[in-house]
């Protein structure tokens, strides 16, 4: 049967005599829904031929190749249902079902061994999936581990208990089928508003979208109806670091460890939020002592190593990282960070083994876009470009697989601030906000140069050097919630607000960055790049304070976006078309901005910092209403701690080691170009 008979077939069309108006063959979807439809039926072997058509034309679709194991499994040709699950996972190393349905195929050969090894990955990956709990339960008494046993019927027990459409939304969120849970837990939630498993899942989905103002919201609805539910805390006190609500993540993290004080994860977390609050010698502390009792613990080596880079402590930085890989030699994050120094070089051999790691079909989706990020760095500075480039293109559409940027709201977001704040709309809210003029505001694009700017103020006795504060892009993301993930009433809210509401926006501005200032200086640093996108809000709520735009060069600055790996945030980064528009986004609102507040923000190009350090500081301390030190020019002899990928570079002498940069990679580079327009050279 071919797979437009198929099709026909299976909606009671007689194959002989179709309509005219009868397509030739359905779309992909519709397909998908006839298979499954048909696996029931147990119709195997015609599901087989159709889906070989369509695989021909959709060479490593996920869904397809899993009905086709599935068909091979249920007609017994269990080495060919393998065959086709080693191409799944070559494609989907992450998909948690193929383990599942190579579990069935193992079990049905007898074989308990690698039948409980790969459930055992299923629910390494999806731990939603009843059917591989059944049957590792099974399996575990099989071979005479009671305790695991135990353990997976508990787990059978606990799913059994919730909701299919939770567990449904679960199973697509551990699977990476975001959208499709969302829209299943959302349909669930409108039923049952109270569901704290609902609420969780659906709080992991906001998570997942970077939308974290929602998930809190969503985790503190469910805290109040289940208060002793840990899990969902540990979320909660994740969500405010991404946040940046350092405060109350370590209180939220400190209740937790008071409930399970032997939970090794809640403490680490815990370190991390010190080391976030300032107290990076604290941090180191508890980092040593959790490794004591867990000194082969890869990622726990990794978090000290990053407290030592913050710290200037380099060597021991990168023993730190090395003593990750030796632990974990797949572990990407711990590759990159080596990377992500800038002055590291790996060797032939470290080379080797970060190729060969990146190749394996089973290696993690986070750990595969580290590693390619690392091999791009490490390859840039061997010269070999065209390979460096592989791999960060590589990177970055991994990273950009699930993510949500949208460049063309970016842009309108940008035009409508354009049509509000002109200059009439500022004049008519002179002398609103906060008059504190302690903020020093370091912004622009990152990789422009601001943490150079930032090590320059922060040298001077009068100035404090903080961290990338989340205080101001909280402020907005309050302002434009909305109903649905993504929804935003900013910027076109900046016209509804009260000069009461400005001065308080100010004042709690002012009172909540105190947890992050320690030296009792006069002025502080707050190098939030992304916060020239909130100048506007900035103007409203703190009218005194000073406002530095770091810029640099498009093409260097766009493509030292695309080749660095960002914790969080910064989306716009995995595309050379994405970054080239958001630059171009960028310098039509500063110049807009330029106009509608003159000499409000002193723009500081960093090329010209580069040609001429002792001007450009000058020009920044008069700007900044401070005296001349010599300290700023020294810069890179001030101890302190820097927190970004630029903390290496920022502890030496002024250097041109980024300039054009980019022009090896010239020709891989049309879409940034096109995208730049004008702006590119």
């Amino acid at each position: 049967m071919t797979a437009r008979r198929f099709f026909l077939a299976s909606r009671h069309v007689d194959p002989q005599h179709p309509s005219p108006d009868t397509p030739e063959l359905p779309d992909l979807e519709t397909t998908l829904l006839v298979l499954r439809a048909s696996l029931g039926r147990g119709r195997y072997a015609e599901v087989l031929q159709v889906a070989d058509a369509y695989l021909s034309e959709h060479r490593g679709h996920r869904d397809l190749l899993y009905l086709v194991a599935v068909a091979q499994r249920m007609l017994q040709r269990f080495p060919e249902a393998l065959g086709t699950l080693a191409t799944l996972q070559s494609f989907h190393p992450r998909y948690s079902r193929l383990f599942q349905e190579r579990g069935h195929c193992h079990v049905a050969q007898r074989d308990a061994p690698k039948a409980l090894e790969a459930f055992e990955w299923a629910i390494r990956y999806n731990p939603a999936l009843p059917a591989s709990w059944q049957a590792l339960e099974k399996l575990y008494r099989i071979v005479g581990r009671a305790t695991d046993a135990a353990n997976a019927a508990s787990h059978v027990t606990k799913l059994g208990t919730l909701p299919q459409a939770v567990i449904a939304a679960r199973a697509m969120v551990a699977d990476g089928d975001f959208q499709d849970a969302e829209r299943t837990i959302r349909a669930h939630l409108a039923e049952h508003p109270d569901d704290v498993e609902a609420l969780r899942v659906l709080s992991m989905i906001a998570r997942h979208f970077e939308y974290n103002t929602d998930a809190e919201v969503l985790l503190d609805k469910l805290l109040t109806k289940a208060p002793d539910y840990n899990s969902a805390r540990y979320d909660l006190v994740l969500t405010l670091v991404d946040l940046h609500k350092h405060q109350r993540a370590r209180a939220e993290a400190e209740r937790l460890m008071a409930a399970e004080p032997a939970n090794p994860g809640v403490r680490v977390t815990h370190a991390g939020i010190v080391m976030a609050l300032g107290d990076v010698p604290g941090a180191i502390e508890r980092y040593r002592a959790l490794l004591q009792q867990m000194p082969r613990d890869s990622e726990l080596h990794q978090s000290l190593g990053h407290a030592h880079k913050t710290n200037g402590e380099t060597a021991e930085a990168i023993a730190s990282y090395r003593q990750a890989i030796e632990f974990r030699p797949d572990f990407g994050e711990a590759y990159w960070s080596l990377a992500n120094m800038k002055t590291y070089r790996f060797t032939e051999a470290e080379l080797e083994r970060m190729r060969h790691y990146e190749a394996q079909p089973q290696l993690q989706h986070a750990d595969r876009y580290h590693l390619c990020f690392a091999l791009g760095k490490a390859l840039e500075d061997r010269g070999e470009h065209r390979e460096s480039f592989t791999y960060y293109a590589r990177g970055n559409a991994l990273k950009k697989e699930n993510g949500v940027y949208r460049p063309a709201a970016q842009e309108r977001a940008v035009r409508r601030q354009m049509d509000i704040c002109t200059p009439e709309f500022f004049a008519a809210r002179r002398g609103w906000g906060c008059p504190d003029p302690s903020p020093i505001f370091v912004l622009g694009l990152p990789r422009a140069g601001s943490t150079l700017l930032e090590q320059i103020l922060a040298s001077h006795s009068q100035v404090e050097g903080t961290m990338e504060l989340a205080n101001i892009p909280r402020l907005v993301g309050s302002l434009g919630s909305g109903d649905q993930f993504g929804d935003t009433h900013y910027p076109g809210v900046l016209s509804d607000l009260t000069a009461d509401q400005c001065r308080a926006f100010g004042e709690a501005y002012i009172r909540d960055t105190q947890a992050y200032r320690s030296a009792g200086k006069p002025h502080f640093i707050d190098k939030m790049p992304n916060n020239f996108r909130n100048i506007a809000l900035i103007q409203l709520i703190l009218p005194n304070a000073r406002i530095i735009d770091a810029r640099r060069d498009a093409m260097d600055c766009c493509f030292s976006n695309f080749k660095q790996l960002y914790a969080n945030g910064h989306p716009f980064a995995y595309d050379l078309e994405d970054v080239g528009r958001y630059y171009r986004a960028y310098v039509e609102l500063m110049g807009h901005l330029d106009h509608a507040l003159p000499g409000r923000v002193l723009r500081v190009q960093h090329e010209d910092v580069l040609a001429d350090l002792e001007g450009s500081v000058r020009r920044l301390l008069e700007h900044c209403g401070l005296p001349f030190e010599d300290a700023c020019v020294e810069f890179h002899r001030t101890e302190r701690r820097v927190h970004t990928a630029s903390a290496e570079q920022v502890r030496r002498p002024i250097n041109r080691d980024g300039v054009d940069q980019w022009r090896p990679y010239e020709p891989w580079l049309a879409p940034l170009k096109d995208a730049l327009g004008p702006l590119a050279r």
